[in-house]
């Protein structure tokens, strides 16, 4: 996991296992320094630290990432914009899929499945049992 810092969260809407943050992506955000001179651009990176972040905060997961599934970036998350960070939960397998969108624009989405540790795996077993 990248040393980072999250971003300003301006709102938050839970529904079931989905939660969307609106998030402000200010340009003052170090990540955009030399990330490109001409144009600052958000590192996908940082877009993947964040929702893994967010995500296990909210869903009750270390950061302990098994694999990352169907990442693609689809536009560039430029400086002083809002973007919707949506995160759904598959508590069977262990994994969230998340989407970064603002309105018809979609600026990243994937799935990140998480390492269980054994003590969970076996409560988890014990819960359904």
């Amino acid at each position: 996991m990248i040393k980072s810092t999250l971003p300003t969260i301006l709102s938050t809407a839970i529904d079931d296992d989905t939660i969307c943050w609106r998030l402000e992506i200010a340009a003052e955000l170090e990540y955009f320094k030399g990330h490109f001179p001409e144009q600052p651009v958000l590192p996908g990176v940082t877009q993947l630290d964040w929702a893994i972040k967010l995500g296990s905060q909210h869903f009750g997961y270390a950061c302990d990432v098994a694999v990352l599934e169907v990442l693609k970036f689809q536009q560039l998350m430029l400086p002083n914009t809002q973007v919707n960070l949506t995160m759904s939960h598959n508590a069977a397998k262990a994994k969230l899929m998340f989407t970064y969108s603002d309105g018809d624009k979609r600026f990243a989405s994937g799935r990140i499945a998480f390492n269980m540790a054994p003590q969970s795996i076996q409560q988890t077993n014990k819960d359904i049992g």
